[in-house]
């Protein structure tokens, strides 16, 4: 078994002229003597239930097995695994850029086009649900790959047409062999491809190198890192390692006029409404967000929590591609976030951050964005006719 991000987050004397009350999840007190100051415990902040806020630091160490991932990265590169051989997974999940697609509004499967952005493949496994309407967790990697394969949006493939492909490719035959001790099958190449997205995670991210004693953050970073824990108020919503409370809030992000201005979008939207039992799916305009799971009014137009991790590669941003810059998301969270007519969350309230706040916020959220994490798609198999399947099997 391999494994990546051996970290634990421990509190420890550090040499500094910033001293972190504790450590992580409590404010930042700038010191007026600088040398060496050691990290204190302090409560823990809570949302306005109450709850004790989860800290944030450095992402879980996450074991895969190289046989299978490797198996798995060729598969998620192979159009062979949409229905007429056009997309693959890595369309929509490109890892130039930022593993998502860096549109507004996503691609889908030809003869229809999406209505809402593609979220980053990367980090996914530490997801407590995936898509923007809460379905499927990312910590379940099979059946996300079979919803992204099966779905008619998505790569809109039938399964047992798919490994009928998958066997007529001598060097599939033989990385399933070495991977699974078997032939390609359907939930053989699922599993596959979960084990490839464990591998798709940060690389020296600046704050996480911060938190475990291997390096600094500016001072602006620091400063960002108080406002996102105090007066910015992110933290109620964005914590954990994954910078996700894995829950639907209504944020009042405004409508993009896109999908209702584009046929192919709008139909798309409808069509996954229909599929997913919501009412009256004929007339809708807008996206109905988390009530396509909850079937609830209350969580109509409530949109998953997204993770902050790797911000700098992601853009645009929100549900559905709405503001193209980091400056302009945090405008609107300090106005207040509502630009629809739906009532918002509770917790969305005026910031009144000022210039060197909003700056020094975004700086912090640049700190959570690490090194490019590039894998080069690999040359295509051909289909081949398979004489002596020992041969290939050995």
């Amino acid at each position: 078994m391999n494994s990546l991000n051996h970290t634990r987050l421990v509190a420890r004397p550090r040499c500094t002229s910033v001293r972190v009350t504790g450590f992580i999840g409590a404010a930042i007190v700038l010191s007026a003597i600088s040398g060496c100051t050691k990290a204190t415990t302090a409560p823990k902040p809570a949302t306005s239930a109450g709850e004790s806020i989860p800290e944030i630091g450095p992402l879980p160490n996450v074991e895969f097995n190289a046989a299978k991932a490797e198996l798995g990265k060729h598969l998620f590169f192979d159009r062979r695994l949409s229905g007429d051989d056009v997309i693959a997974c890595s369309t929509c999940h490109d890892p130039s850029k930022g593993w998502a697609d860096g549109k507004a509004l996503s691609l889908a499967y030809p003869g229809s086009d999406y209505f809402r952005s593609s979220k980053p493949y990367i980090n996914s496994v530490h997801a407590r649900y995936f898509y923007w309407d809460g379905r499927l967790t990312g910590k379940d990697g099979a059946t996300m790959a079979r919803d992204a394969i099966t779905e008619t949006h998505f790569l809109n493939m039938d399964g047992r047409l798919m490994f009928m492909r998958l066997q007529q490719v001598p060097e599939y035959v033989a990385m399933f062999e070495k991977a699974f001790g078997k032939e390609p099958n359907f939930g053989r190449t699922l599993k596959a491809l979960a084990e490839f997205q464990k591998t798709i995670v940060s690389k020296n991210v600046p704050y996480d190198q911060y938190v475990k004693g291997k390096g600094s953050l500016p001072d602006d970073a620091l400063a960002g890192l108080e406002v996102f824990q105090g007066k910015g108020r992110c933290i109620q919503c964005h914590n954990g390692p994954y910078f996700s409370d894995g829950k639907a809030h209504r944020m009042g992000v405004g409508e993009n006029p896109e999908i209702v201005a584009t046929p192919l979008r709008h139909i798309t939207m409808r069509s996954v409404f229909k599929f997913m039992g919501v009412d009256n799916f004929e007339n809708v305009k807008t996206d109905v967000g988390h009530y396509v799971v909850s079937k609830e009014e209350k969580d109509r137009g409530a949109f998953l929590t997204p993770t902050l991790r790797e911000l700098g590669h992601t853009a645009p941003y929100m549900h559905n591609g709405m503001y193209a810059t980091l400056d302009d998301v945090i405008e609107f969270y300090n106005s207040g976030g509502e630009m629809n007519n739906l009532p918002r969350d509770s917790m969305l309230k005026p910031l009144g951050l000022t210039s060197k706040e909003k700056k020094d916020l975004k700086a912090f959220l640049l700190a959570l964005t690490g090194d490019p994490v590039i894998v080069e798609a690999p040359a295509r198999y051909e289909y081949k006719l398979i004489e002596n399947w020992e041969q290939v099997a050995n």
